[in-house]
């Protein structure tokens, strides 16, 4: 039988973000490690894609995650999401630094391999990971996002509306244009991706 600190841990575990929330807001230390893990590796992985820059991803994605802590007393069950809210904070932090260095060109963010393939398998996957990336950095900002958050994140186009502050009509718009445009981009090299005709 488990002891009472293993269980209170094991239902922290198995927690929602707004209970884990709500929890830190109490002073619970544990929650706080709970939502930091769950939240913050998403959380950075688009902000590395928006902005291609490990150090400036890591700022945004602590400083959303600070703004997160600093709201928490006040937040309000049943209003958003705290994913939601925290994307969509990461996102508009992004989006001002991205505009202070306009003009600069994104260069790609290359895709961790896994270790299993073999090589030949590992260097097409790497190859096509740059690929989508390079095509990714064509995209409008809000079309990369909503492809991004969709197909590579796994996000519900509501919550993706939710995040980019526009309706699901406009959501669908932005994907179905951003993978028109992809598959554009990338047409001209299948075979040099290993991709049959």
């Amino acid at each position: 039988m488990p002891e009472p600190d293993d269980q209170s841990a094991d239902d922290s575990a198995h927690a929602s973000d707004e209970v884990l929330l709500s929890r830190y807001a109490s002073g619970d230390g544990t929650a706080a490690r709970l939502l930091l893990a769950r939240l913050a590796p998403p959380v950075l992985r688009l902000a590395r894609r928006l902005l291609d820059d490990p150090a400036e991803a890591e700022d945004v994605t602590q400083e959303a995650m600070l703004r997160l802590w600093q709201i928490a007393p006040e937040w309000q069950a049943g209003m958003a999401r705290p994913s939601t809210w925290l994307y969509r904070v990461a996102f508009n932090l992004a989006t001002d630094r991205l505009r202070k260095r306009r003009g600069v060109a994104l260069d790609s963010v290359d895709e961790p391999v896994h270790p299993a393939p073999a090589v030949l398998d590992a260097m097409i996957a790497t190859d096509r990971a740059r690929a989508l990336e390079m095509a990714l950095e064509t995209l409008p900002e809000r079309q990369r996002v909503a492809v991004v958050l969709r197909h590579i994140e796994g996000l519900a186009n509501p919550e993706i509306a939710e995040i980019l502050g526009v309706g699901v009509e406009a959501v669908e718009s932005l994907i179905a244009r951003g993978k028109r445009r992809l598959s554009e981009i990338l047409a001209s090299r299948r075979t040099e991706l290993g991709f049959e005709r």
